[in-house]
């Protein structure tokens, strides 16, 4: 078995991968737009740097998440897209949320468009939901 894993189980697994404070978080906030670290770091839960880096690395990692590097002016930047597993994730983003507005007293409506999406709008180059419309 992988050291990662501390079990064959499959909902202990998927814990082991995203089940953490930020991870769902961060994948949430690619499916809402956010190409870049400043966009992540943008989130209204304000994620700290070292947290955000670690948990970037351990998507790509286990292949959520790809970046690729860009140049700007003066230095190279990363983007970051979901692989079609990390957009896999999106029908339990969408249960949370819907779970978290229907439980949790005062929590934010979720956007129309999150309710609609499909893990593949968010595979198509260039064409994400619109920066700063977050599911909350």
């Amino acid at each position: 078995m992988d050291a990662q894993f501390r079990s064959r189980c499959p909902i202990a697994s998927s814990l082991d991968l995203l089940g953490d404070r930020w991870t769902l978080v961060v994948i949430r906030t690619l499916m809402a737009g956010a190409t870049s670290y400043s966009d992540l770091l943008a989130a209204p839960e304000k994620i700290a740097t070292n947290v955000l880096a670690d948990r970037l690395g351990r998507l790509e990692a286990s292949g959520l998440v790809s970046s690729s590097a860009r140049r700007g002016v003066g230095k190279v930047r990363k983007t970051y897209r979901l692989t079609p597993a990390g957009a896999d994730l999106l029908p339990v983003l969408q249960a949370l949320s819907a779970w978290g507005e229907a439980h949790i007293p005062g929590r934010w409506r979720t956007p129309d468009w999150f309710k609609a999406a499909r893990a593949e709008d968010f595979l198509r180059a260039g064409d994400d939901c619109p920066q700063g419309q977050h599911p909350h």
